[in-house]
């Protein structure tokens, strides 16, 4: 069984960023979700899946890298993953102001996770 390290330990500048990139993409893919209602349409509704799925791994994935969880770093290359296919969801929508800001914030997250996988795997 892995050892989980002590909680006292500050996180790394790293690990920090991830987290916050985490938590900046789930609030973008919040706010990106009640556009997405209040818009509606098929194309939204194919849409929203991907942001529900990003909204919800970004939540779980910074909750767990702050606990020091033993599978951070698998949970952060599914992240990555999620968040690369809702950032190719928006950009479906190149028009939409809001589906622009969700890529960009799940680009970013994605390239945090990735580096953050890599590192600790």
């Amino acid at each position: 069984m892995t050892q989980q390290p002590a909680t006292t330990t500050p996180l790394s500048k790293e690990m920090q960023d991830c987290v916050q990139a985490c938590m900046t993409c789930h609030s973008v893919c919040e706010e990106t979700m009640s556009s997405c209602l209040q818009t509606g349409g098929l194309a939204q509704m194919q849409i929203m899946r991907a942001v529900m799925d990003c909204a919800e791994m970004t939540r779980m994935c910074a909750d767990m890298m702050m606990r020091r969880s033993p599978l951070s770093a698998e949970m952060c290359a599914l992240c990555a993953r999620a968040c690369d296919m809702c950032a190719e969801a928006c950009m479906s929508m190149p028009d939409d102001s809001q589906m622009m800001r969700c890529a960009e914030a799940c680009r970013r997250c994605a390239e945090t996770c990735r580096s953050m996988s890599a590192a600790h795997m």
